[in-house]
């Protein structure tokens, strides 16, 4: 089984990409995904005792959860220390998941694969990208988002010119979905899977 990285600094198109290679029926794991479902499950208590009162309603306000955490690097440093064993947790699960089930690639959408590490973890790395005006612009449009707080965000990631040159693939997102759709499917092939058995 071909485990394949995906990556991208904030607003370059992973989720899109990360969708393309699940409609040609290619198992994605989500760390974002798996993070949102543990900040609506039993374990939002843990983040809650570390940050009192971000649990709200069941679930953690991830507006006052940023608040708390994006001025202090030991704040954010206590975040992680909860939440990456959980989503590693999830993810080894999907993995067991997929290779009992007899899966010839797999996509781990990992959005600060290079920052925490994980690149040894996978077996290629994809990494989408856009020119800077047009994350920025993408960015910027998200609710609550800030010039300031994205400055902050991209502060703690590796540049985008590093990644892309650490990456075995690089998919330019700026183009249309079109056309990355198109890549996507040119790489499934690439890795040796039917782009179209899903």
């Amino acid at each position: 089984m071909h485990i394949l990285g995906l990556t991208g600094s904030i607003g370059m198109g992973k989720s899109t990409t990360a969708g393309l290679f699940a409609e040609l029926g290619v198992p994605v794991h989500s760390a974002d995904e798996a993070v949102h479902a543990l900040y609506c499950g039993p374990d939002a208590a843990r983040v809650e005792a570390r940050f009192p009162g971000v649990l709200k309603d069941g679930q953690i306000d991830r507006a006052a959860l940023s608040k708390a955490v994006l001025a202090s690097p030991q704040a954010l440093r206590d975040l992680e220390a909860i939440v990456h064993p959980l989503v590693r947790q999830a993810e080894d699960a999907f993995l067991t998941k997929a290779r009992e089930a007899g899966e010839p690639l797999v996509v781990l959408d990992i959005p600060l694969l290079f920052e925490a590490g994980r690149a040894d973890d996978v077996d290629s790395i994809l990494v989408v990208t856009a020119p800077l005006a047009v994350q920025e612009e993408r960015v910027l449009q998200r609710p609550g988002m800030t010039a300031e707080k994205l400055r902050a965000i991209l502060a703690r990631q590796m540049p985008d010119s590093e990644k892309r040159r650490r990456a075995d693939y690089v998919i330019d997102t700026a183009s249309g979905l079109d056309a990355a759709r198109h890549a996507v499917a040119a790489l499934v092939a690439k890795l040796g899977v039917d782009p179209k058995r899903g």
